[in-house]
This record gives structure tokens, C-alpha cells and sequence, in this order.
């Protein structure tokens, strides 16, 4: 189903909430107010989340600039998430344009298959 405008924007809302959840479950600190990016074992990381439905992650390319890795988030149908660490050069290998009309050329996004094969397993969590 496309997504439209307000489904996105409670989507977004989620993955923030999320994200910071997790992070602080995981011991992140120095959380960003307005994004996902935190420190994680001294590195500067954003966790982003996708629901189960969901196959991919999406970060900003400004973000990305200033990234040492994107911890994709992936829901399970169980409720818990598989986090899956991805260095920044190996998210511009694989990333895709937006199709969105307000984020094309501003986010790129990356499958989870490419987390699971060219990642790093960082464990799982439950909320």
C-alpha cells in the first residue's frame, strides 16, 4: 500500500521514538532532539527502525556525512528487533533514492538483506 503523507509522518514519529528507545536500552548517550544519531561504544551512530512490513532503512545524506555507522533497527513480527551495524561507505554502495516527493534526493535507503550481508550483527532487543 502507498504510503501517503500522514501515515508517514506517524511512521517517521514511530521510528524516533523507537530508535531512542533502543538506544538508551543499549547504553547510547549523547542522544540527538531531533534524530536518531547518539554516541555508541564512542562511535557516532543512528539507529533507524523499520517495522515488520518494512525491508528498509532510510538516513539522510547530510546525516550520513557525519556518521561512523547506521544501525538498522528490524522489527520482527514477535515485536523484538534484529540490529544490524552498516558502515556509512557501505550504505552509499547500496543505497536508493526516495521515492518520496519530499525526501527524493535528500535520503537514501538501504534493504535489509544488505544489513544482514555486509553488516555486523549487534544483537537483539525487545521494548
Amino acid at each position: 500500500m502507498a504510503q501517503d503523507r500522514t501515515r508517514g509522518a506517524a511512521a517517521a514519529e514511530w521510528g524516533k521514538r523507537t530508535g531512542k528507545a533502543l538506544a538508551q536500552k543499549l547504553g547510547a548517550t549523547d542522544l540527538s532532539p531531533n534524530s536518531n544519531a547518539c554516541r555508541l561504544d564512542g562511535l557516532r551512530v543512528a539507529i533507524k527502525c523499520a517495522a515488520p512490513a518494512t525491508d528498509s532503512v532510510g538516513v539522510t545524506y547530510k546525516m550520513l556525512e557525519h556518521l561512523d555507522a547506521v544501525i538498522g533497527a528490524f522489527q520482527r513480527e514477535d515485536g523484538a528487533f534484529d540490529l544490524w551495524s552498516l558502515a556509512p561507505s557501505v550504505f552509499k554502495e547500496h543505497v536508493r533514492d526516495s521515492k518520496s516527493k519530499r525526501s527524493r534526493g535528500k535520503t537514501g535507503l538501504v534493504r535489509r538483506d544488505v544489513f544482514e550481508s555486509r553488516g555486523k550483527a549487534v544483537g537483539q532487543l525487545r521494548l
